[in-house]
This record gives structure tokens, sequence and C-alpha cells, in this order.
């Protein structure tokens, strides 16, 4: 498609009047919308099972009604309509500013009830509306409501969405007005006696006298965010609205759940957790009971040390003791069995510690310590 538009581009050279350039326009449009009929056009999923089958694409720009452009039967061909519309006005407006008659034109045919210089210079700015509503119906989807079908099967548009497609005229116009002031100075080229046509819609001599570059500013015209299931305007931020979003927030749940499951059993996971088995085993084969302090015994864990344990923070035990949390937090408890006997000097140094931070008092005396343990009670 492409290839076949250049080929007509570079046969506009060799055109011998002008009836020919409306042949090649002609014909080059026809390959250019043949490749946007099969646009699809999104709707929120609330509205897609019941609009037309015909409307969830762009199709064709002909009209079975009129076989034109005019009374089509689709909401993106009625939304460009709207548009051109709304450019035209804004070309017509900027010709008169520029003193030029809207009526006569150059490729379009004089006829009644009909701009043709306006419809020519709206030719300049249609690529730039088309790319917008291009950009529109594959990013954000339409609202049902926002269209009706007329008897005769004609598309129309709704005030609120003419109301919001209105907006975008200032952006034509900046568009166009540089195109229309060109229009003007091409026409007054050559009369040697006018120093130049004026640039009423940019500024530009204005801007330039004061030794500054002329550059357009044209700000893009930003569309509503609609929701995809619902169709409810939302934040750009968001992907649905508060209501849709709790099926994908359990959606999602779920799916980290179950990926969750894959990575806990998966080879990585399962070659730690044999790490951590062997270092275990190897720290129980190691461990000998005679190596504990002569005075720390059953009687004395249960009695002295677990309930002074129920006193503590849960979390300044492992703090200090540099363990995990769920690791020391049933040993605080004085309604569980004691601890593994080769796991209590792990509680009682970190014990010592905390004596001092919450001054528990008469603690070294309540545990009877008969000597000093060798390398101190913190070693």
């Amino acid at each position: 498609m492409a290839d076949s538009i250049a080929n007509l581009r570079q046969r506009l050279a060799d055109a011998e009047n002008l009836d020919r350039v409306r042949y090649l326009e002609a014909e080059g449009a026809k390959n250019y919308w043949s490749a946007w009929s099969e646009v699809p056009v999104l709707f929120p999923r609330k509205d897609a099972r019941l609009v037309p089958s015909h409307w969830l694409k762009f199709g064709s720009r002909h009209s079975p009604i009129t076989g034109g452009p005019r009374l089509t039967v689709n909401p993106p061909n009625a939304l460009l309509n709207y548009a051109f519309a709304l450019a035209e006005s804004e070309c017509r407006l900027a010709l008169s500013m520029c003193g030029l008659d809207s009526g006569i034109g150059f490729i379009h045919l004089d006829t009644a009830n009909r701009d043709s210089l306006a419809l020519d210079l709206l030719e300049t700015i249609r690529p730039s509306i088309e790319a917008w509503l291009l950009d529109w119906i594959t990013r954000e989807p339409l609202r049902r409501s926002d269209f009706f079908e007329t008897g005769s099967g004609n598309c129309r548009l709704r005030s609120g969405i003419c109301s919001q497609l209105s907006e975008t005229a200032p952006t034509w116009g900046r568009l166009v007005a540089p195109w229309a002031e060109y229009v003007a100075r091409t026409l007054l080229a050559g009369r040697s006696d006018l120093q130049g046509p004026a640039t009423p819609l940019t500024q530009q001599r204005r801007i330039e006298a004061k030794g500054r570059v002329w550059t357009p500013r044209i700000s893009s015209f930003k569309s509503e965010h609609l929701g995809p299931g619902c169709g409810k305007t939302i934040e750009d931020r968001s992907s649905e609205c508060a209501r849709c979003a709790v099926g994908t927030a359990s959606k999602n749940m779920l799916d980290a759940a179950r990926i969750g499951r894959l990575t806990a059993n998966g080879p990585a996971a399962q070659k730690k957790r044999a790490i951590k088995a062997r270092a275990n085993a190897l720290a129980q084969h190691s461990w000998k009971e005679s190596d504990q302090p002569a005075w720390l015994t059953s009687d004395l864990f249960e009695r002295k040390i677990q309930p002074l344990l129920a006193k503590a923070s849960m979390f300044d035990i492992p703090r200090s003791a540099r363990r995990a949390l769920p690791a020391l937090r049933s040993r605080r408890s004085s309604h569980v069995r004691p601890p593994p006997v080769r796991s209590w000097h792990v509680i009682t140094n970190p014990l010592m510690v905390l004596t001092r931070t919450l001054r528990w008092p008469n603690f070294s005396r309540a545990l009877h310590y008969p000597v000093k343990p060798a390398g101190g009670y913190y070693a």
C-alpha cells in the first residue's frame, strides 16, 4: 500500500491538468483508506456485546447510504467527520483573517454552499487529525452511550461527545494558521507594491521583529481515559475503576500465589533449603550438652528465665539474639514446653542485655550465678 501511494505521488509531477491531479489523489485515497478498514475499535466489555458488529472496526470510508463520507454508519467515521467539520470552520476563519475568500478554491471545485478554498486548506492538516483519531480509537475505548443510530442506519453523535470534540477546535486552528498565512503570502508574491501580508494568526513577523525565532506551539488534545470493563471515566494512572479492580485484584492474588508455589518448589528454593538443612544438621551433630554452663539447668530455665521472657518485647529478644522472630516467638510463652537444651544460651545471653536496657531489678541475683561463665555473660 505504501509503495502504491509513493508511486502515485511521483506521477503527480507529470500531471498535465487539475483533473489528472484529482484522479491521482482519489486513487491514493482509495489505497490509503483500505488500510484503515480492519482497524479495530475498542468498546468496554459491557458495551461490546450490545453494539452492531460493523461498529467494532473502522470499515469503509464510503457510507452505504450516500456512497461517500457523509451519513456514515459507524462511530469512528462519525468522529472523523465531526473533527473535519470543526477543522473546516477553523480553516474558514483563518482564511478570513488573512483577507482571502474561502469560496474560491484550487483543487476542490466551486459549488454552491461549499467553501472550496477552506477544503483545500483542510488538506494540509488532515494527516494530523487522522493520526489523532487513530491514536484515540486504538488506545481508549468508546462508550456506546455517546452514539445512536437513526432509522436509516446513520450513526450520529450525542451532545456529550460533541462537546468533548469541540475542545479540539483551537488545536486545529493553531495547526492551520501558518498554512493560511503561507497561502496568502504565495498569492501576493507577485505584487511589488506591497511589503508583504501580515501574520495576524501566528504573529510571526512581530516576533521576528523583536529578534526572536518564531516556533509553532501546539498542545495536543487529551481524550477521556475510560475503564475497559465498565466504560467509566478513570484517572490516567489507573487501568480500571475501583469496582472492576476487585475482580482483577483477586485474580492477580491467585496468580501470585501460584507463582509463589512454583518458585518455592523450584530447583533454586530446594537447593537453598538443602543447604540450610545441612548446616542445621551439622550444628546439631557438633553440639554437646557438656559444653553448657553448669548453672544453666532445666529447672532454672523454667522457674527463672522463662517468666522474665514474658515481660520482654516480642521484638527485643530476636534483635538481641540476632535470630528470626518466628524461631523465638514460642520460646517467650510460659505455656509451652521449654526449648531444646542447646538453644538455652541463645535466649539467656540476650536476656542479660535486656536486663540493662529494661533495668529489671535483681535479675542477676535471681539467676543465682555461682561463678561468672568463662568468656563473660555475653560471649
